[in-house]
């Protein structure tokens, strides 16, 4: 008898049986070969779904300094973002 299945589609079209996995091998998709032969690509793509909100809290309050600096720099006068208060952009010339 038949019976009906969910699955779900990565990018490149391959089936998997939970949403998890089809993600993780968009992930992998994007991050390319990591390490000798692409072994570790399931491995690292599985750290970054783990501590997606962590990595994504790293990416805002960069975000926002980099908008904070861009402000300074123009002259316009900025409030800052969440998170970042107490924090100074120091522009240096050394490389």
């Amino acid at each position: 008898m038949a019976f009906e299945c969910v699955a779900y589609r990565d990018s490149k079209g391959g089936l998997h049986s939970s949403l998890e996995k089809a993600t993780l091998e968009d992930l992998a998709a994007v991050l390319g070969r990591v390490g000798d032969e692409g072994g570790m690509t399931s491995g690292v793509a599985r750290m970054i779904f783990d501590k997606r909100a962590e990595i994504e809290r790293v990416f805002a309050e960069h975000d926002a300094l980099v908008a904070s600096a861009s402000g300074s720099l123009t002259g316009s006068a900025g409030s800052g973002a969440s998170g970042t208060d107490g924090i100074r952009v120091v522009s240096t010339d050394s490389p």
